[in-house]
């Protein structure tokens, strides 16, 4: 197991914006993604990390740009190979960093749906849509959907992201970017998740991110992760019902189960929540890609 990277990392000299879980310095023309072991969980940071999840998260993002052969941001993870500050210590960036192309960011979150669960399960049984789509009736929680839809939400600096229609997102990037970005998020999509039902996981619905580099849009971020991602194991798939899956559930499930009011800041996590958690994000890996995680 790796060192636990949890509250922060340290390059001198580098001008650094702290996300919820991820650290990002400014390099010029290129961004310096670190994928911390923080975790996130009802809009708070918790106190407790989760071991290895920032190599998983970075590792599966690299497998993803490599295999899906789409113009993305990535440059490297090799930290050998980055121009970072004389006396960083690279230890603890090793299998968590990524060297992207820095990009203008378009202010969408591109998500694809196949499955009907989370928030669109919830508005389908009050509405039969999801997003505003109408849906056949008759579909139970976690129902494939007769195709995969997609369904835009705004970027939010903070909080929660709001879900828009495809109409409000012309408006927003224009009706040839818009119509662009649900062709490629859908076709993405289509072959991630054939791929990664061969490997045993049904990826149920995720969501994008683009950045423009001239006049090219290509993919930033991160790609088909556990964190970008729901995940479920295909062997225990059954409609009617919520899915186990390959993330934080246990961590929410936990949380939860206390007397946490969500207001005030959270308790830290029992080690068997921890571990748990670790080895459905190492399974992801090992899955997807057929190799065990570096140590």
């Amino acid at each position: 197991m790796s060192q636990l990277v949890l509250l922060e990392t340290s390059l001198p000299g580098l001008p650094l914006r702290r996300g919820k879980v991820r650290d990002i310095y400014d390099l010029g023309d290129k961004l310096l993604l670190i994928s911390t072991d923080r975790l996130s969980a009802f809009d708070w940071v918790l106190p407790t990390g989760i071991p290895d999840k920032g190599r998983v998260l970075t590792q599966i993002a690299a497998f993803w740009f490599e295999k899906l052969g789409e113009p993305n941001h990535l440059i490297t993870t090799d930290v050998d190979r980055m121009d970072l500050p004389e006396g960083a210590d690279r230890d603890p960036l090793r299998g968590r960093s990524t060297l992207g192309r820095k990009t203008g960011v378009i202010p969408i979150e591109c998500v694809v749906r196949g499955y009907l669960a989370g928030s669109g399960w919830a508005e389908y049984r009050r509405d039969g849509t999801v997003c505003g789509i109408s849906l056949p009736e008759g579909l139970v929680e976690s129902s494939p959907l007769p195709e995969p839809i997609f369904t835009p939400a705004t970027k939010a600096e903070s909080g929660h992201d709001e879900n828009i229609s495809f109409e409000q997102m012309v408006e927003i990037v224009g009706p040839d970017v818009a119509e662009e970005l649900r062709r490629r998020s859908l076709a993405i999509f289509q072959r991630g998740s054939e791929y990664a039902r061969e490997r045993g996981i049904i990826i149920a619905d995720t969501k994008f991110e683009f950045g423009r580099v001239d006049s090219e849009i290509i993919l930033i971020d991160e790609v088909l992760t556990p964190d970008s991602s729901r995940f479920w194991p295909a062997d225990a798939y059954e409609p009617g019902r919520g899915q186990p899956s390959f993330d934080k559930q246990f961590v929410r499930d936990w949380l939860s189960s206390t007397d946490w009011d969500k207001n005030s800041p959270p308790p830290a996590l029992p080690d068997d929540v921890v571990q748990k958690t670790r080895r459905k994000y190492v399974e992801a890996y090992e899955r997807l890609t057929g190799h065990e995680l570096p140590a």
